[in-house]
């Protein structure tokens, strides 16, 4: 019989603190909600659906101004028909090594893609969308972030968004 090894989980709560720490910010404090999210139906099947992506990765396009450090509520608009060449990531948070390697582990751009022309997915928005994880203003993610991004994807008339936290 062949038994599959498990890795332990990944101690994303242990490990956001050392780099917390590391960094001198005051100690970090997880967002708690006492509400579910919403659940919400796909109003059509995926394959006739406006597919976009928003990462939290740190990617920009060559060109684009790098994303800083502490807290930038800022994004990135990424077309979806860049070359992937051009595409780069900075973060503070997690090791850029594969990020770097392949920037897909981090932003999806080219499996998706593929999806697409497949028709798993109907089509891609003509803009994918990063920014920065490891904010540390709550606020300030929900104020000026989220509703920027939201405000994007509504004006690409995106049916569905892959999130893709890092």
């Amino acid at each position: 019989m062949n038994s599959v090894r498990r890795e332990p989980p990944v101690p994303y709560i242990e490990r956001t603190r050392e780099k917390y720490d590391a960094l001198g910010y005051e100690e970090y404090r997880w967002l708690e909600s006492e509400q579910r999210p919403p659940w919400t139906r796909l109003s059509k099947p995926l394959a006739e659906s406006r597919l976009g992506l928003i990462s939290t990765g740190g990617v920009y396009v060559s060109g684009q101004t790098a994303f800083t450090y502490k807290d930038d509520t800022t994004h990135r608009a990424i077309p979806t028909d860049v070359d992937t060449s051009r595409l780069r990531a900075t973060h503070f948070a997690y090791d850029l090594t594969d990020a770097r390697t392949d920037i897909n582990c981090v932003f999806p751009i080219d499996t998706l893609r593929h999806l697409a022309a497949d028709g798993v997915v109907g089509e891609l928005a003509a803009t994918f969308y990063t920014c920065m994880g490891g904010i540390y203003t709550r606020r300030r993610v929900r104020e000026e972030l989220v509703t920027a991004l939201v405000e994007r994807c509504a004006a690409d008339e995106v049916d569905v968004v892959l999130l893709v936290p890092v």
